[in-house]
């Protein structure tokens, strides 16, 4: 095993990778080609190693050197979109007693239609709290952030300081943590012949507001495992195992592509429901049907997409056709109910003369 290795080049025909050794001393003469260290004296390049391998697995984040070297060798489809939307971290202390400020068995969100601050209950009674907001508003706080953070917060966000956040505290985690950028990835395939798979982000790198990026990638590993075993890869059967590594890993591209990008989707989608559609009477109301159907009338089988994501193992793409279908049926059955209601009453008007006494 190797550990702090950086990749450096691939040839997926050949299998073989090189790495390099990241424990070497860093080059920083400058930046596109350096070649001395501080005091200009000459420096080696860093050592570099080959691997042979029989399989590639990558799983090395969004910016993925593996999906950069396998581009090389597949025709992938990419796409890559930044959503104009940073987040910066911020923290809620514990009570002097050391129990939770407010209620730790909700995600608490603070509204505000294009953006939105949450908080997150952690295991020592404090609460992990993330604002999301375009870039321009974070330009300009940041142009004068003592007075513009406090107004903000308390236009956008009330209560949260200083009643959860001191002013000096929710400051001081705006200019020192990082203001970070949003990515989503999509891509395909994700292999080539049986030499190289990636997995996770490397794959699929999405928003965080469905909670599901670790999940998703844990998941891939089940799902590529799951055809490794099927088409007999770990069998001795005496076939070319090569060719059963390439047909498992067609085989999970083409099953794990259209749950991918579902996902990415969802994942962006539910932005806009936790900072605007959360405030709608309708999406209340829709809600509330939803969830009493759910638990009511069990037997129906019906689930609330956020159960379907977060609880159960359905595919992605698979579950948004059901919540899709769910959708038409409650809108159908809320039509059909309202006009059955507003018909017995129009009978009862013209049955008992009700309208005489109005």
């Amino acid at each position: 095993m190797h550990f702090n290795h950086k990749l450096t080049g691939a040839n997926f025909d050949r299998k073989t990778a090189w790495f390099e050794q990241l424990d070497y001393p860093k080059k920083t003469d400058h930046a596109q080609n350096p070649t001395q260290d501080q005091s200009g004296n000459e420096q080696k390049r860093a050592k570099e190693i080959g691997v042979d391998f029989d399989l590639f697995i990558g799983a090395d984040g969004a910016h993925s050197a593996t999906r950069f070297h396998l581009m090389k060798y597949a025709r992938v489809n990419y796409q890559q979109e930044y959503i104009d939307t940073l987040w910066c971290e911020f923290h809620i202390k514990p009570t002097k007693n050391n129990d939770f400020v407010i209620d730790p068995h909700h995600l608490h969100i603070w509204p505000a239609s294009s953006f939105m601050f949450i908080a997150i209950p952690s295991s020592d009674a404090s609460f992990t709290c993330t604002l999301f907001a375009p870039a321009s508003h974070f330009a300009s706080i940041a142009s004068n952030p003592q007075s513009k953070l406090a107004e903000f917060f308390n236009q956008y966000f009330p209560g949260v300081s200083p009643t959860l956040i001191s002013p000096f505290d929710l400051l001081d985690q705006f200019q020192n943590n990082p203001h970070l950028p949003l990515i989503s990835i999509k891509c395909s395939p994700y292999h080539y012949k049986s030499s190289v798979v990636i997995l996770g982000d490397a794959a699929h790198a999405m928003v965080p507001f469905y909670g599901q990026g670790m999940n998703a990638g844990l998941e891939d590993v089940r799902v590529l495992f799951d055809h490794l075993d099927q088409h007999g890869v770990y069998s001795p059967s005496g076939c070319d195992r090569s060719k059963l590594v390439e047909t498992a890993l067609d085989a999970y591209t083409a099953h794990r592509t259209p749950d991918a990008h579902m996902i990415n989707d969802l994942a962006l989608m539910n932005y806009e429901e936790m900072s605007s559609d959360v405030r709608s009477p309708l999406y209340k109301l829709r809600k509330w049907m939803e969830e009493s159907v759910s638990v009511w009338i069990p037997w129906l089988g019906w689930r609330t997409q956020y159960t379907r994501v977060s609880f159960e193992n359905q595919r992605y793409s698979e579950l948004d056709r059901e919540v899709r279908r769910q959708g038409r049926a409650l809108i159908g059955g809320f039509v059909i109910g309202t006009a059955g209601i507003a018909a017995l009453g129009l009978l009862a008007v013209r049955r008992y003369g009700i309208g005489r006494y109005i």
